[in-house]
Protein backbone atom coordinates (compact mmCIF):
# COMPACT_ATOMS: atom_id res chain seq x y z
CA UNK A 1 0.00 0.00 0.00
CA UNK A 2 2.75 1.87 0.65
CA UNK A 3 4.49 1.50 -2.59
CA UNK A 4 1.02 2.61 -4.29
CA UNK A 5 0.81 5.82 -1.98
CA UNK A 6 4.01 6.98 -3.23
CA UNK A 7 3.32 6.08 -6.99
CA UNK A 8 0.12 7.77 -6.74
CA UNK A 9 1.99 10.73 -5.71
CA UNK A 10 4.37 11.01 -8.18
CA UNK A 11 1.65 10.59 -10.67
CA UNK A 12 0.07 13.73 -9.40
CA UNK A 13 3.16 15.86 -9.25
CA UNK A 14 2.90 14.47 -13.58
CA UNK A 15 -0.56 15.53 -13.46
CA UNK A 16 0.37 18.97 -11.85
CA UNK A 17 3.25 19.79 -14.31
CA UNK A 18 1.41 19.05 -16.87
CA UNK A 19 -1.66 21.39 -15.77
CA UNK A 20 0.88 24.23 -15.97
CA UNK A 21 2.90 23.32 -19.05
CA UNK A 22 0.17 21.84 -21.00
CA UNK A 23 -2.98 23.28 -19.96
CA UNK A 24 -4.97 21.21 -22.77
CA UNK A 25 -3.77 18.00 -23.36
CA UNK A 26 -3.34 17.20 -27.38
CA UNK A 27 -6.50 15.06 -28.02
CA UNK A 28 -6.56 11.25 -29.32
CA UNK A 29 -9.02 11.09 -32.40
CA UNK A 30 -11.02 8.22 -31.37
CA UNK A 31 -10.63 6.01 -33.82
CA UNK A 32 -6.67 6.09 -33.02
CA UNK A 33 -6.91 5.79 -29.41
CA UNK A 34 -6.26 2.07 -29.03
CA UNK A 35 -3.38 2.36 -31.21
CA UNK A 36 -1.88 5.71 -29.03
CA UNK A 37 -2.03 4.22 -25.62
CA UNK A 38 -1.51 0.47 -24.58
CA UNK A 39 -4.64 -0.02 -22.71
CA UNK A 40 -5.24 -3.65 -23.48
CA UNK A 41 -5.57 -5.99 -20.44
CA UNK A 42 -2.64 -8.76 -20.11
CA UNK A 43 -2.65 -11.90 -18.95
CA UNK A 44 0.13 -11.43 -16.67
CA UNK A 45 1.11 -8.63 -14.46
CA UNK A 46 2.79 -5.42 -15.54
CA UNK A 47 6.14 -4.57 -14.75
CA UNK A 48 6.38 -1.59 -12.74
CA UNK A 49 8.07 0.50 -14.96
CA UNK A 50 5.90 -0.54 -17.82
CA UNK A 51 3.02 0.17 -15.28
CA UNK A 52 3.81 3.91 -14.57
CA UNK A 53 4.50 4.56 -17.91
CA UNK A 54 1.50 3.56 -19.07
CA UNK A 55 -0.47 5.77 -16.71
CA UNK A 56 2.15 8.63 -17.29
CA UNK A 57 0.79 8.57 -20.73
CA UNK A 58 -2.62 8.41 -19.70
CA UNK A 59 -2.31 11.28 -17.54
CA UNK A 60 -0.98 13.24 -20.10
CA UNK A 61 -3.12 12.20 -22.89
CA UNK A 62 -6.60 13.14 -20.61
CA UNK A 63 -8.09 16.56 -20.62
CA UNK A 64 -6.92 18.90 -17.93
CA UNK A 65 -10.20 19.53 -16.33
CA UNK A 66 -8.75 21.57 -13.28
CA UNK A 67 -6.44 23.95 -15.51
CA UNK A 68 -7.21 27.62 -16.14
CA UNK A 69 -7.51 26.71 -19.93
CA UNK A 70 -10.63 24.52 -19.39
CA UNK A 71 -14.26 26.32 -19.99
CA UNK A 72 -16.05 23.21 -21.72
CA UNK A 73 -18.74 22.06 -19.40
CA UNK A 74 -20.08 23.05 -16.02
CA UNK A 75 -17.58 21.85 -13.69
CA UNK A 76 -13.74 22.10 -13.87
CA UNK A 77 -11.34 23.40 -11.25
CA UNK A 78 -9.96 21.79 -8.16
CA UNK A 79 -10.33 23.23 -4.35
CA UNK A 80 -7.61 21.17 -2.43
CA UNK A 81 -9.76 21.06 0.77
CA UNK A 82 -12.48 19.55 -1.24
CA UNK A 83 -9.96 16.91 -2.92
CA UNK A 84 -8.86 16.09 0.52
CA UNK A 85 -12.39 14.92 1.26
CA UNK A 86 -12.69 13.24 -1.48
CA UNK A 87 -9.57 11.10 -1.48
CA UNK A 88 -10.47 9.81 2.21
CA UNK A 89 -13.56 9.03 1.57
CA UNK A 90 -11.62 6.45 -1.30
CA UNK A 91 -9.61 5.20 1.66
CA UNK A 92 -12.30 4.91 4.28
CA UNK A 93 -14.71 3.20 1.86
CA UNK A 94 -17.40 3.32 3.85
CA UNK A 95 -20.92 2.88 2.01
CA UNK A 96 -23.73 5.26 2.94
CA UNK A 97 -27.14 2.85 3.19
CA UNK A 98 -26.53 1.81 6.64
CA UNK A 99 -25.37 3.80 10.17
CA UNK A 100 -23.69 0.48 10.78
CA UNK A 101 -21.59 0.33 7.98
CA UNK A 102 -20.75 4.03 7.68
CA UNK A 103 -21.08 5.42 11.12
CA UNK A 104 -20.01 9.23 11.87
CA UNK A 105 -19.98 9.45 8.11
CA UNK A 106 -23.93 9.24 8.39
CA UNK A 107 -23.51 12.70 10.53
CA UNK A 108 -21.63 14.54 7.59
CA UNK A 109 -24.35 13.60 5.14
CA UNK A 110 -27.30 14.74 7.44
CA UNK A 111 -25.71 17.94 8.68
CA UNK A 112 -25.10 18.80 5.53
CA UNK A 113 -29.06 17.95 3.95
CA UNK A 114 -30.28 19.89 7.14
CA UNK A 115 -27.87 22.88 6.88
CA UNK A 116 -29.06 23.20 3.21
CA UNK A 117 -32.98 22.53 3.95
CA UNK A 118 -32.63 25.46 6.70
CA UNK A 119 -30.97 27.90 3.94
CA UNK A 120 -34.28 27.81 1.59
CA UNK A 121 -36.73 27.96 4.20
CA UNK A 122 -37.51 24.51 4.35
CA UNK A 123 -39.32 23.08 7.66
CA UNK A 124 -37.92 20.25 9.96
CA UNK A 125 -40.46 17.98 7.74
CA UNK A 126 -37.65 18.26 4.92
CA UNK A 127 -34.43 16.13 4.54
CA UNK A 128 -32.88 15.00 1.07
CA UNK A 129 -29.80 12.61 0.04
CA UNK A 130 -27.27 12.32 -2.14
CA UNK A 131 -27.85 11.02 -5.71
CA UNK A 132 -25.20 9.90 -8.63
CA UNK A 133 -25.70 12.82 -10.36
CA UNK A 134 -28.10 16.17 -11.53
CA UNK A 135 -29.97 13.76 -14.16
CA UNK A 136 -30.92 11.09 -11.16
CA UNK A 137 -31.54 13.94 -8.89
CA UNK A 138 -34.59 15.52 -11.30
CA UNK A 139 -35.49 11.62 -11.54
CA UNK A 140 -35.86 11.34 -7.70
CA UNK A 141 -38.02 14.75 -8.20
CA UNK A 142 -40.02 13.21 -10.86
CA UNK A 143 -40.67 9.72 -9.58
CA UNK A 144 -42.13 11.34 -6.01
CA UNK A 145 -44.05 12.98 -7.85
CA UNK A 146 -45.61 10.78 -9.69
CA UNK A 147 -46.56 8.66 -6.78
CA UNK A 148 -47.73 11.67 -4.88
CA UNK A 149 -50.49 11.97 -7.50
CA UNK A 150 -50.51 8.25 -8.95
CA UNK A 151 -49.66 5.98 -5.72
CA UNK A 152 -50.51 2.73 -7.33
CA UNK A 153 -48.45 3.39 -10.20
CA UNK A 154 -45.66 2.12 -7.99
CA UNK A 155 -46.99 -1.12 -7.57
CA UNK A 156 -49.37 -1.75 -10.08
CA UNK A 157 -47.84 -0.34 -13.00
CA UNK A 158 -49.19 3.02 -15.22
CA UNK A 159 -52.91 3.07 -15.69
CA UNK A 160 -53.41 6.10 -17.23
CA UNK A 161 -51.75 9.36 -19.02
CA UNK A 162 -49.78 12.42 -16.74
CA UNK A 163 -48.28 15.30 -18.48
CA UNK A 164 -45.80 16.79 -16.67
CA UNK A 165 -43.85 20.47 -17.73
CA UNK A 166 -40.68 21.97 -18.22
CA UNK A 167 -38.73 24.90 -20.24
CA UNK A 168 -37.58 24.70 -23.93
CA UNK A 169 -34.34 25.01 -22.62
CA UNK A 170 -34.34 22.87 -19.57
CA UNK A 171 -31.58 19.98 -19.27
CA UNK A 172 -32.60 16.80 -21.40
CA UNK A 173 -32.36 14.55 -18.40
CA UNK A 174 -36.47 15.96 -17.90
CA UNK A 175 -37.36 14.04 -20.63
CA UNK A 176 -34.90 11.16 -20.22
CA UNK A 177 -36.49 10.57 -16.92
CA UNK A 178 -40.39 11.09 -18.63
CA UNK A 179 -39.73 7.58 -20.02
CA UNK A 180 -38.13 6.22 -17.16
CA UNK A 181 -40.82 5.82 -14.71
CA UNK A 182 -43.62 5.32 -17.45
CA UNK A 183 -44.83 8.49 -18.08
CA UNK A 184 -43.81 8.47 -21.25
CA UNK A 185 -41.28 11.44 -23.33
CA UNK A 186 -44.35 12.74 -25.46
CA UNK A 187 -46.04 13.47 -21.98
CA UNK A 188 -43.79 16.32 -21.66
CA UNK A 189 -44.73 19.41 -22.34
CA UNK A 190 -41.58 22.02 -23.61
CA UNK A 191 -42.79 25.37 -22.26
CA UNK A 192 -42.01 28.66 -24.02
CA UNK A 193 -39.42 30.66 -23.05
CA UNK A 194 -38.23 34.77 -23.01
CA UNK A 195 -35.89 36.47 -24.59
CA UNK A 196 -32.95 35.32 -21.96
CA UNK A 197 -34.44 31.92 -21.91
CA UNK A 198 -36.68 31.69 -18.88
CA UNK A 199 -39.61 29.98 -18.92
CA UNK A 200 -43.37 32.13 -19.61
CA UNK A 201 -45.54 31.16 -16.67
CA UNK A 202 -48.69 32.15 -18.41
CA UNK A 203 -47.88 29.91 -21.43
CA UNK A 204 -47.64 27.19 -18.27
CA UNK A 205 -50.64 28.11 -16.82
CA UNK A 206 -52.26 27.71 -20.55
CA UNK A 207 -50.96 24.78 -21.51
CA UNK A 208 -51.55 22.63 -17.84
CA UNK A 209 -55.89 23.97 -18.37
CA UNK A 210 -55.98 22.54 -22.00
CA UNK A 211 -54.42 19.35 -21.08
CA UNK A 212 -57.01 19.41 -18.02
CA UNK A 213 -59.42 19.91 -21.03
CA UNK A 214 -58.41 17.04 -22.51
CA UNK A 215 -59.00 14.62 -19.80
CA UNK A 216 -55.19 14.21 -18.96
CA UNK A 217 -53.63 14.42 -15.31
CA UNK A 218 -50.92 17.16 -14.84
CA UNK A 219 -48.48 16.49 -11.99
CA UNK A 220 -45.67 18.19 -11.89
CA UNK A 221 -43.30 21.22 -13.09
CA UNK A 222 -39.41 21.72 -13.81
CA UNK A 223 -38.03 24.97 -13.29
CA UNK A 224 -34.51 25.60 -13.84
CA UNK A 225 -31.59 27.35 -11.73
CA UNK A 226 -28.91 28.44 -14.20
CA UNK A 227 -30.41 26.29 -17.91
CA UNK A 228 -27.55 24.77 -19.82
CA UNK A 229 -26.84 27.20 -22.70
CA UNK A 230 -27.58 30.53 -21.20
CA UNK A 231 -27.76 29.69 -17.36
CA UNK A 232 -30.81 31.39 -16.64
CA UNK A 233 -33.06 31.43 -13.96
CA UNK A 234 -36.89 30.53 -14.25
CA UNK A 235 -39.18 33.25 -11.74
CA UNK A 236 -39.95 29.99 -8.66
CA UNK A 237 -42.10 32.95 -7.72
CA UNK A 238 -44.54 33.22 -10.47
CA UNK A 239 -44.43 29.43 -11.40
CA UNK A 240 -45.16 28.23 -8.16
CA UNK A 241 -48.58 30.56 -8.49
CA UNK A 242 -49.86 27.93 -11.19
CA UNK A 243 -48.50 25.00 -9.54
CA UNK A 244 -50.38 25.99 -6.33
CA UNK A 245 -53.84 26.75 -8.23
CA UNK A 246 -53.43 23.42 -10.17
CA UNK A 247 -52.13 21.17 -7.21
CA UNK A 248 -48.92 20.56 -8.90
CA UNK A 249 -45.35 19.66 -7.63
CA UNK A 250 -43.08 22.10 -8.06
CA UNK A 251 -39.28 21.00 -8.36
CA UNK A 252 -36.36 23.48 -8.68
CA UNK A 253 -33.33 21.97 -10.50
CA UNK A 254 -30.85 23.81 -9.17
CA UNK A 255 -27.93 21.49 -10.60
CA UNK A 256 -25.69 24.03 -12.46
CA UNK A 257 -26.45 27.41 -10.45
CA UNK A 258 -28.06 26.55 -7.45
CA UNK A 259 -25.57 27.23 -5.56
CA UNK A 260 -26.92 30.97 -5.49
CA UNK A 261 -28.14 29.95 -2.34
CA UNK A 262 -24.68 30.39 -0.62
CA UNK A 263 -24.92 34.21 -2.17
CA UNK A 264 -26.33 37.22 -0.24
CA UNK A 265 -25.59 38.89 -3.57
CA UNK A 266 -27.03 36.33 -5.66
CA UNK A 267 -29.55 34.09 -3.68
CA UNK A 268 -32.77 36.62 -5.10
CA UNK A 269 -31.92 34.66 -8.38
CA UNK A 270 -34.15 31.70 -6.94
CA UNK A 271 -36.47 33.75 -4.82
CA UNK A 272 -39.36 31.61 -3.51
CA UNK A 273 -37.51 28.94 -3.67
CA UNK A 274 -38.91 27.78 -0.06
CA UNK A 275 -42.35 27.78 -2.27
CA UNK A 276 -41.10 24.60 -4.09
CA UNK A 277 -41.38 20.86 -3.20
CA UNK A 278 -37.73 19.92 -3.87
CA UNK A 279 -35.17 21.32 -4.99
CA UNK A 280 -31.42 19.59 -6.41
CA UNK A 281 -28.04 21.40 -6.58
CA UNK A 282 -24.62 19.98 -7.84
CA UNK A 283 -21.86 20.71 -5.61
CA UNK A 284 -19.21 19.77 -8.10
CA UNK A 285 -20.39 22.89 -10.05
CA UNK A 286 -20.39 26.24 -8.57
CA UNK A 287 -18.56 25.43 -5.55
CA UNK A 288 -15.91 23.25 -7.00
CA UNK A 289 -15.97 20.23 -5.46
CA UNK A 290 -14.82 16.75 -7.34
CA UNK A 291 -17.64 14.76 -9.39
CA UNK A 292 -19.45 13.66 -8.51
CA UNK A 293 -21.68 15.50 -5.41
CA UNK A 294 -25.12 15.77 -6.53
CA UNK A 295 -27.88 16.94 -3.66
CA UNK A 296 -31.93 16.54 -3.77
CA UNK A 297 -33.93 17.76 -0.76
CA UNK A 298 -37.50 16.92 -0.79
CA UNK A 299 -39.64 19.73 1.48
CA UNK A 300 -41.67 16.55 3.19
CA UNK A 301 -39.25 13.54 3.69
CA UNK A 302 -42.50 11.20 3.69
CA UNK A 303 -42.13 11.43 0.15
CA UNK A 304 -38.70 9.80 -0.10
CA UNK A 305 -39.69 7.09 2.30
CA UNK A 306 -43.06 6.52 0.13
CA UNK A 307 -40.86 6.32 -3.17
CA UNK A 308 -37.20 4.76 -1.95
CA UNK A 309 -37.39 2.79 0.84
CA UNK A 310 -37.66 -0.90 1.07
CA UNK A 311 -37.62 -3.75 3.75
CA UNK A 312 -33.98 -5.66 3.44
CA UNK A 313 -33.92 -7.46 6.88
CA UNK A 314 -30.07 -8.74 5.98
CA UNK A 315 -28.98 -4.89 5.47
CA UNK A 316 -30.62 -2.98 7.82
CA UNK A 317 -30.41 -4.13 11.10
CA UNK A 318 -30.09 -1.20 13.55
CA UNK A 319 -33.44 0.26 14.34
CA UNK A 320 -32.94 4.06 13.83
CA UNK A 321 -34.41 4.39 10.03
CA UNK A 322 -33.39 8.21 10.55
CA UNK A 323 -29.64 6.43 10.41
CA UNK A 324 -30.07 4.38 7.84
CA UNK A 325 -29.73 6.53 4.81
CA UNK A 326 -30.53 3.61 2.26
CA UNK A 327 -34.54 4.33 3.21
CA UNK A 328 -34.57 7.18 1.43
CA UNK A 329 -31.96 6.82 -1.22
CA UNK A 330 -32.44 5.61 -5.24
CA UNK A 331 -29.01 3.32 -4.33
CA UNK A 332 -28.06 0.21 -1.86
CA UNK A 333 -24.32 0.43 -2.17
CA UNK A 334 -23.71 4.33 -2.21
CA UNK A 335 -20.31 5.55 -1.78
CA UNK A 336 -19.59 8.44 0.35
CA UNK A 337 -19.94 12.17 -1.97
CA UNK A 338 -20.98 14.17 1.06
CA UNK A 339 -17.51 14.02 2.96
CA UNK A 340 -15.97 16.09 -0.17
CA UNK A 341 -18.74 19.21 0.62
CA UNK A 342 -18.07 18.62 4.09
CA UNK A 343 -14.41 19.51 4.21
CA UNK A 344 -15.09 22.25 2.50
CA UNK A 345 -17.47 23.73 4.13
CA UNK A 346 -15.99 22.89 7.55
CA UNK A 347 -12.42 24.26 6.07
CA UNK A 348 -13.50 27.46 4.32
CA UNK A 349 -17.09 28.06 5.79
CA UNK A 350 -20.21 29.44 4.67
CA UNK A 351 -18.47 32.86 3.79
CA UNK A 352 -15.59 30.92 1.53
CA UNK A 353 -18.76 29.53 -0.08
CA UNK A 354 -20.06 33.00 -0.81
CA UNK A 355 -16.64 33.90 -2.27
CA UNK A 356 -16.19 30.97 -4.42
CA UNK A 357 -19.77 31.66 -5.92
CA UNK A 358 -19.08 35.57 -6.11
CA UNK A 359 -15.83 34.72 -8.20
CA UNK A 360 -17.74 33.24 -10.73
CA UNK A 361 -19.76 35.60 -11.24
CA UNK A 362 -17.17 38.57 -11.09
CA UNK A 363 -15.21 36.39 -13.69
CA UNK A 364 -18.23 36.33 -16.06
CA UNK A 365 -18.57 40.37 -15.51
CA UNK A 366 -14.70 40.56 -16.51
CA UNK A 367 -15.53 38.14 -19.89
CA UNK A 368 -18.76 40.48 -20.80
CA UNK A 369 -17.27 43.70 -20.40
CA UNK A 370 -14.14 42.40 -22.35
CA UNK A 371 -16.85 40.98 -25.40
CA UNK A 372 -18.63 44.57 -25.32
CA UNK A 373 -15.59 46.58 -25.80
CA UNK A 374 -13.75 44.89 -28.69
CA UNK A 375 -16.41 44.86 -32.05
CA UNK A 376 -14.85 41.67 -33.41
CA UNK A 377 -17.26 40.36 -31.04
CA UNK A 378 -21.17 39.58 -30.46
CA UNK A 379 -22.72 38.90 -27.07
CA UNK A 380 -25.88 36.77 -26.93
CA UNK A 381 -26.01 36.44 -22.68
CA UNK A 382 -26.45 38.75 -20.08
CA UNK A 383 -25.83 39.64 -16.58
CA UNK A 384 -26.52 37.50 -13.41
CA UNK A 385 -24.92 34.67 -16.01
CA UNK A 386 -22.02 32.57 -15.25
CA UNK A 387 -22.29 31.15 -18.87
CA UNK A 388 -20.81 33.69 -21.31
CA UNK A 389 -22.22 33.18 -24.77
CA UNK A 390 -20.93 35.26 -27.76
CA UNK A 391 -19.05 34.96 -31.45
CA UNK A 392 -16.26 35.96 -32.63
CA UNK A 393 -15.79 37.79 -36.25
CA UNK A 394 -18.17 35.35 -38.89
CA UNK A 395 -16.18 32.16 -37.38
CA UNK A 396 -18.77 29.70 -36.95
CA UNK A 397 -19.07 28.85 -32.87
CA UNK A 398 -18.46 25.27 -33.71
CA UNK A 399 -15.25 25.63 -36.43
CA UNK A 400 -13.73 28.06 -33.29
CA UNK A 401 -14.38 25.52 -30.65
CA UNK A 402 -13.00 22.83 -32.61
CA UNK A 403 -10.56 23.81 -33.90
CA UNK A 404 -9.20 25.31 -30.99
CA UNK A 405 -9.64 21.54 -29.39
CA UNK A 406 -7.61 19.86 -31.83
CA UNK A 407 -4.69 22.46 -31.57
CA UNK A 408 -4.79 22.33 -28.00
CA UNK A 409 -5.37 25.87 -27.44
CA UNK A 410 -8.32 25.80 -25.47
CA UNK A 411 -11.36 23.56 -24.19
CA UNK A 412 -14.91 25.51 -24.85
CA UNK A 413 -17.80 24.17 -25.72
CA UNK A 414 -20.79 25.56 -28.03
CA UNK A 415 -24.35 26.02 -27.70
CA UNK A 416 -27.85 27.34 -29.33
CA UNK A 417 -30.64 29.51 -28.60
CA UNK A 418 -33.44 29.91 -30.67
CA UNK A 419 -31.57 29.21 -34.06
CA UNK A 420 -28.90 31.30 -33.02
CA UNK A 421 -25.66 29.40 -32.78
CA UNK A 422 -22.51 30.70 -30.33
CA UNK A 423 -19.35 30.06 -28.34
CA UNK A 424 -20.10 29.02 -24.46
CA UNK A 425 -17.75 30.30 -22.34
CA UNK A 426 -18.44 28.96 -18.82
CA UNK A 427 -16.70 30.41 -16.07
CA UNK A 428 -17.27 27.90 -13.48
CA UNK A 429 -13.31 26.99 -13.01
CA UNK A 430 -12.73 28.72 -9.80
CA UNK A 431 -9.25 28.63 -10.59
CA UNK A 432 -9.39 31.52 -13.23
CA UNK A 433 -8.41 34.73 -12.16
CA UNK A 434 -8.75 38.26 -14.33
CA UNK A 435 -5.71 37.56 -16.41
CA UNK A 436 -6.82 33.56 -17.51
CA UNK A 437 -9.99 35.01 -18.69
CA UNK A 438 -8.24 37.91 -20.83
CA UNK A 439 -5.70 35.55 -21.82
CA UNK A 440 -8.55 33.52 -23.50
CA UNK A 441 -10.03 35.57 -25.56
CA UNK A 442 -6.10 36.62 -26.35
CA UNK A 443 -5.52 33.34 -27.31
CA UNK A 444 -8.89 32.91 -29.54
CA UNK A 445 -7.48 36.07 -31.23
CA UNK A 446 -3.94 34.74 -32.18
CA UNK A 447 -5.28 31.81 -33.20
CA UNK A 448 -5.41 30.91 -37.04
CA UNK A 449 -8.40 29.70 -37.88
CA UNK A 450 -8.90 28.20 -41.25
CA UNK A 451 -12.66 29.75 -41.91
CA UNK A 452 -13.05 28.05 -45.37
CA UNK A 453 -16.95 28.31 -47.11
CA UNK A 454 -17.60 24.72 -45.98
CA UNK A 455 -16.99 24.83 -42.48
CA UNK A 456 -20.36 27.52 -42.01
CA UNK A 457 -22.32 24.25 -43.01
CA UNK A 458 -21.24 23.10 -39.42
CA UNK A 459 -23.91 25.87 -37.89
CA UNK A 460 -26.80 24.19 -39.05
CA UNK A 461 -25.62 20.67 -37.88
CA UNK A 462 -24.28 21.47 -34.49
CA UNK A 463 -26.68 20.73 -31.75
CA UNK A 464 -27.15 22.40 -28.01
CA UNK A 465 -24.39 20.83 -25.84
CA UNK A 466 -26.28 18.57 -23.20
CA UNK A 467 -24.53 17.97 -19.42
CA UNK A 468 -24.57 15.14 -17.28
Amino acid sequence: MLNDLKLFQELTEILLTEERETPVAKPIPSQHLYDSIDLSLPEDASIDNDFKATLTELIKRTPKTASTSFFNQLFGGRISRATLGDLLAVMLNNSMYTYKVAGPQVGVEKVLLRKICDMIGYTATSDGTFAPGGSMSNFMAVLMARDKYNPEAKTEGMSHKMTLYTSECSHYSIAKNAAFIGVGRNQVKAIKVNAVGEMIPSELDLQIKKDIAANLQPFFVNATAGTTVLGAFDDVEAISKVCKAHDLWLHLDGAYCGSVIFSDAYKHLVKGIALTDSFSVNAHKMLGTPLSCSIIVAKDKKHLYQSFSNDAEYLYQTNDDDYNLGKTSIQCGRRNDALKLWTLWKSVGSKGLEKIVAHQFMIADVARKYIKNHPDYTLYSFDDSISVCFNYKDIPAKTLCTQLYEQAALMVGFGKFKEQEFVRLVTINSLIQEQDMIAFFKTIEAFEFENKPENKELVGNSQVIDEE
